[in-house]
Order: C-alpha cells, then structure tokens, then sequence
C-alpha cells in the first residue's frame, strides 16, 4: 500500500472511525440505483437467482481445511464471496474461466472444485503464487492442467495483447485486483477490445469499496449489485457486450 494511501485511512479512521464494534471495516457511500447508467437484465436475475440456490447448499469444507486459523472465510455466506462464486460456476457452467488477481488462492480453488472437467482456469497476478506465504495452492493444483497460473498485468497494453486470444476464450471473468481506481480501469478499457467468442459473464469483487464505486457504476452493460449474497465489501455481475470492439 502506498504512503499517501495508508496516511489517507489513518487520518479517516481517526476523524470517522466505525459506529459499531467489527472485526474490519472499510469506507464506501451510498448512491441511489434509480440513476444508474445501466440496469439488471433479465438474464442476469435469473442467473442469480439460480447461484443464489446453488450457494445455500455448496461445501467448501475441503478449500476451508487449508486455511490456517480460526477466521476462515470459505465457510461464511453471506458475507463473504466463495460460496456465491461456486454457484456462480455451476450455474453459468463455463469452459473458460478468467481470473486476475491470484493472491491466495481461495477463489481459484473454488472455481477449479465447480468447473466441468474440460474446462480451464487461467489465473493472473502479479506476484507469483509460491512467493506468497499463506497461499493456499499446491503443486498438485496445477498437474491435471485445469488450473494455470500467469505472473503477468493483464492491464499492461503489451501484455493484454500477448494474451488477448486467451482473454477472447474465456467466457466467465473473475477480476479482484488491486482496487486502486486505475488498474481496474485499464483492464475494463482493455476488454472493451476483445472479440470474445462467447459473451462472457464479469464478476467484480470489491465494488463497494471507494475506490471503486466511480468504476462500478460507470460499467454501460447490464449488471447488478448482488453484495448482499456475496462479500460485504461489495459483488457485482456483468452481463458483458461480446460484440466486437
């Protein structure tokens, strides 16, 4: 976290700090729905709906049993976004997954417990998965060649384009990245160009968060605000416009 970043919150938790007693709180504000720029779609209230019943029986015992300690967040729902991310998956049943932001590993291994068993997921980050203590990925995770890991920025230009005919497969995104306001931002840009050979469905961690409120709501397809069966700090959907750029 940057300097200016971390002086920015201290100051904040000093002049606001939480009017409740929680384990972890973050800043956000509320904007009305009525002037959205975009609206839910009928496919994408179905699809929910249908994550939605998937997540309420979904076992994450297996992913949970790697995580050390007491806090373990696989097992919460709602409130946290790994039993709605598998309903997700079993619901839109992609052949292609597209995840940017690794960190430890929690959501790939979700994802990778639910995907058909064609199906991939290609997973970026910037940091390489073995050089993050608490990951909770195996090298046996990576052996039947469903789950691959980049250490690349997808929000890199040149990069993008290294990757774009792999960007253009992928038919269900996952994008929890740096929430900064800019990589976020870069990214969505840079998929505005893709031809994706199948419409993809988008999901959004965090978008409740400051920084990425402006980003969220300024997304022009249609998408809906589904935080209150996903992580409290905010989980969108986006039905992506597949058309070509």
């Amino acid at each position: 976290m940057h300097v200016a970043k971390r002086i920015r919150r201290s100051l904040l938790r000093r002049l606001l700090p939480p009017p409740a007693a929680v384990r972890h709180a973050e800043y956000s504000m509320l904007l009305s729905a009525d002037d959205e720029l975009s609206k839910p779609s009928p496919t994408l209230l179905t699809l929910s709906l249908d994550a939605v019943a998937y997540a309420r029986e979904t076992s994450l015992a297996d992913v949970s049993a790697r995580i050390a300690g007491p806090f373990k967040p696989s097992d919460v729902w709602p409130g946290e976004l790994y039993k709605l991310l598998a309903g997700l998956v079993r619901a839109v049943q992609p052949a292609c997954v597209l995840e940017v932001g690794t960190g430890g590993g929690t959501s790939a291994l979700t994802i990778k417990k639910f995907l058909a068993p064609h199906a991939k997921l290609l997973t970026f980050d910037l940091v390489d998965w073995r050089e993050i203590e608490d990951t909770l990925l195996r090298e046996e995770d990576f052996q039947d060649g469903r789950l691959v890991a980049y250490r690349d920025d997808l929000s890199d230009p040149a990069v993008f384009e290294t990757y774009r005919a792999l960007v253009e497969r992928a038919d269900f995104l996952f994008l929890d990245a740096a929430k900064d306001g800019r990589m976020e931002q870069r990214l969505l840009d840079l998929l505005r160009t893709a031809s994706f050979k199948t419409a993809p469905l988008v999901v959004f961690d965090d978008i409740r968060l400051w920084n990425m409120l402006k980003i969220w709501r300024a997304i022009p397809f249609p998408k809906l605000d589904l935080t209150s069966f996903g992580h409290w700090t905010g989980t969108g959907l986006v039905e992506w416009d597949g058309s070509s750029p």
